[in-house]
């Protein structure tokens, strides 16, 4: 299924991420290649979550593009930081930042989905939303996602959507849970030894 394919990509990133911490070189093709398998979770939640599934695949092309020269994250970072261009928009550092803050987002999600028996997701993903992204996005955006709320699939809708049963959806969503964190965890580690602050 979408879900647990997700999840074995992540579990082995995050195997790599736990064994060598911030000496770990993580490749870039590969973290790119396990994002992509997550756009398909935007894409099953509807409308509301369009513009993040549209700016979260663009910023996944644009770093799978690069990974011919840039080799693993480090060295986007270490490119963007010598040339002043960390936070430039379009930059890749900048791209990694985003793709980074939509991980988050579906991390949150999930474990919003599986805390609560509401068979609407509004407040789930609400919830998820106002933790992870809200912060970094304008008002007009913000005030989009919000409205879109109202068109997101109910549990059951969701769970067709990704072929899952309850308890099989728990299972693989415990799994993203708790192998996206490391990775999470491994890309902000890759800014802060740079001393690049993480509230953009």
């Amino acid at each position: 299924t979408p879900l647990s394919a997700v999840a074995d990509a992540f579990e082995d990133l995050s195997s790599l991420v736990k064994a060598e911490g911030l000496d770990c070189d993580l490749d870039l093709k590969s973290f790119c290649d396990a994002c992509s398998l997550v756009s398909i979770l935007f894409g099953c939640l509807g409308i509301a979550f369009k513009f993040a599934e549209l700016e979260y695949v663009s910023k996944v092309t644009d770093l799978a593009s690069a990974s011919e020269n840039f080799r693993t994250l480090n060295r986007v970072l270490e490119f963007d930081s010598l040339n002043d261009t960390v936070r430039t928009p379009k930059s890749l550092s900048r791209n990694l930042r985003r793709v980074r803050q939509g991980l988050d987002l579906i991390r949150a999600l999930f474990q919003n989905f599986l805390s609560s028996d509401d068979c609407y997701l509004k407040d789930a993903a609400s919830t998820a939303y106002a933790k992870t992204c809200a912060p970094y996005h304008t008002w007009a955006v913000r005030t989009a996602v919000y409205a879109g709320m109202y068109a997101l699939p109910t549990r059951d809708q969701l769970l067709l959507k990704l072929k899952e049963t309850n308890e099989s959806a728990e299972r693989e969503m415990i799994r993203y849970i708790n192998a996206s964190l490391p990775v999470i965890e491994y890309i902000d580690g890759l800014y802060s030894k740079r001393n690049i602050s993480l509230d953009w």
